[in-house]
């Protein structure tokens, strides 16, 4: 018997048997809409960046918070899904444009690292994803409550370093904060699974959840490698042999 004579069925692999056909349409929707949200978020950054039109700070924080806040106070139904689409993509707009200031430093230390810590973040956000699409139903629910007490420690931390000022302390902060919202990747997406089963067909919020997600781990990537990269340079330019004049 010839092992390599095997018939592969691809489509297999895309079958989710323990999810619905109405909850793999609802997800359907949800990560078309998260591609859109990745588009519009890159033109924010965009105009940050390049034409500085619009500046990142408190303002666009403000206003992102402001749109997510009006996204959440409008009622999901077919009346007003095209007006909370369009709520949606000012939140991914404004969320772009705060990007800006996170993507100058990084821009100064090396550009190319941008790219790098994009491709990171899908392939950290895929791989979650599919753990959390073919594991069983409701197996990483669990994490609710440690994910949630590791947002209580990263924010204790965060006050902590408003007065050590330690890099340290920052550092920690950075990793743990990456493997926090990593769970929350396994977390929400199997959340949103069990609230579309159970009737809740709003993939605009669950778009927004996923978003916040891909969005966070991309700028602590980010923050990790232009710090790792800015700390190799400064040891290759010490170690670095001065030459007899």
């Amino acid at each position: 018997m010839n092992v390599f004579d095997r018939n592969i069925n691809i489509d297999a692999l895309f079958r989710f048997s323990q999810i619905s056909h109405s909850t793999q349409v609802h997800l359907k929707n949800v990560y078309s809409s998260l591609a859109v949200c990745m588009f519009v978020a890159a033109a924010g950054s965009y105009v940050h960046v390049v034409t500085r039109l619009l500046q990142g700070g408190i303002l666009s924080v403000i206003g992102s918070l402001a749109m997510m806040f009006w996204l959440a106070m409008t009622p999901h139904n077919p009346e007003t899904e095209k007006k909370r689409l369009g709520i949606l993509a000012g939140f991914a707009f404004l969320t772009g444009v705060g990007l800006g200031p996170t993507l100058d430093f990084v821009i100064a230390v090396n550009p190319s690292i941008i790219m790098t810590a994009f491709l990171g973040t899908s392939v950290i956000f895929i791989c979650f994803t599919l753990s959390a699409l073919y594991a069983k139903r409701r197996s990483y629910l669990f994490l609710g409550g440690t994910l949630m007490s590791g947002l209580s420690i990263l924010f204790l931390m965060s006050l902590m370093n408003i007065f050590f000022g330690s890099l340290m302390l920052f550092k920690a902060h950075m990793y743990l904060g990456l493997i926090v919202m990593c769970g929350f990747v396994l977390f929400d997406t199997q959340l949103i699974i069990e609230k579309a089963e159970n009737g809740d067909k709003d993939y605009v919020w669950h778009c927004v959840d996923l978003f916040l997600d891909f969005i966070t781990i991309f700028r602590k990537l980010m923050i990790i490698l232009a710090m790792n990269d800015k700390r190799k340079r400064g040891s290759a330019v010490i170690s670095q042999p001065t030459s007899d004049v």
